[in-house]
């Protein structure tokens, strides 16, 4: 069984922040960090920078700068095995030792990251306490002065008959007929002592941000197209691309190296500014956007231009299906011309019943 599409927590937690604020998303995969700005890119947000380091370089190189961190820990996957037969093949007691002593250093660099008066959830999806309730104990002992645990027995409906005796949530999969899995929320009430700063370069920030005067003309063109941000994003300009960074996390900038940031608004040329496909995802807010119906959404997502029976008042249109962006068109005769990036295109059947 292929493991899970990354993106998942980031992009719930970025539905629950409404787009604002910020979130650094870290994926220490390569192969994954491409999928995981895919995932993003595709559902609209605009909050997030992604890294692609080992997680306990943040505690050293970023001192309580977050006001709450998930770690999602690397673990030896026991709660999954009723999915995957293959999730133990390679399990050993050596293994899951090794385990736990990453995940007590990963923990030890996320509380050393999170700001006093911060939340930091610690997550697995094993079953074993080595992995679990051991980790945390352990960061419990370290700074006994600097660390509280927020129980979870009212997390959700009968959550109790997972709690235990520390608080945390231990689930079996006999409890509620689910995967196996372990959370446990702790609230960090003083600062600690820092780590040895780092000894690596970061290397010279690559975008500049935008003067006022730039500012003010690129906003008013996006806004001319229907496309609109809150001030909680600021503009940036790397060669010929603008972009649109969350105001929360430029802090961070020339602190560590980002895989990517925000997301990419446009293009310049000497007619103006050619709006990037994610943009218009994230940011449409048209006064007046022009419906498709399912048959001509479904031209749309295959990458074919579309002859609607009217056309748009204005040469560039955001198109809408129920009421969802699905890209920007722009009007050719009796056509809307197709922007649908080639990477997206889809065939076959895209809609399970009519509208």
């Amino acid at each position: 069984m292929s493991p899970p599409r990354p993106g998942s927590k980031t992009t719930q937690i970025a539905a629950r922040m409404g787009n604002e604020g910020g979130i650094l998303a870290n994926e220490y995969s390569a192969s994954r960090v491409k999928v995981l700005h895919a995932n993003i890119s595709r559902c609209g947000i605009s909050n997030v920078a992604l890294t692609h380091f080992d997680g306990r370089v943040f505690g050293a190189a970023l001192p309580e700068c977050f006001d709450a961190i998930l770690l999602d820990a690397p673990c030896s996957g026991e709660g999954v095995v009723r999915k995957d037969p293959d999730a133990l093949k390679n399990w050993s007691p050596e293994s899951n030792a090794e385990i736990a002593l990453t995940q007590r250093e990963l923990i030890d660099s996320a509380f050393h990251a999170l700001r006093p008066g911060g939340t930091l959830v610690y997550s697995t999806c094993t079953l074993n306490r080595q992995e679990n309730e051991e980790v945390v104990n352990g960061l419990l002992a370290r700074y006994p002065q600097a660390v509280q645990v927020l129980p979870l027995g009212s997390l959700f409906p009968q959550a109790s008959e997972a709690l235990t005796d520390e608080g945390f949530l231990h689930v079996f999969p006999q409890i509620f007929d689910c995967e196996g899995f372990f959370v446990a929320r702790l609230r960090k009430t003083a600062a600690i002592e820092p780590l040895p700063a780092p000894g690596y370069k970061v290397g010279k920030f690559p975008f500049t941000p935008l003067k006022t005067r730039e500012s003010a003309a690129v906003i008013a063109a996006a806004a001319a197209v229907g496309l609109q941000w809150s001030a909680e994003h600021t503009l940036w300009q790397r060669d010929k691309e603008i972009w649109l960074f969350p105001q929360a996390l430029e802090a961070l900038f020339g602190k560590v190296r980002f895989s990517r940031i925000g997301i990419r608004l446009a293009e310049t040329h000497n007619k103006g500014y050619r709006w990037q496909h994610e943009a218009v995802i994230a940011l449409a807010a048209p006064a007046a956007p022009f419906a498709l119906t399912q048959a001509e959404a479904e031209e749309w997502y295959r990458g074919r231009d579309v002859y609607p029976e009217t056309l748009p008042e204005k040469d560039d249109a955001i198109v809408t299906y129920q009421g969802a962006p699905l890209g920007l068109a722009k009007k050719v005769g009796s056509r809307l011309k197709n922007s649908y990036p080639r990477e997206l295109v889809r065939d076959g059947k895209l809609f399970s019943k009519k509208a």
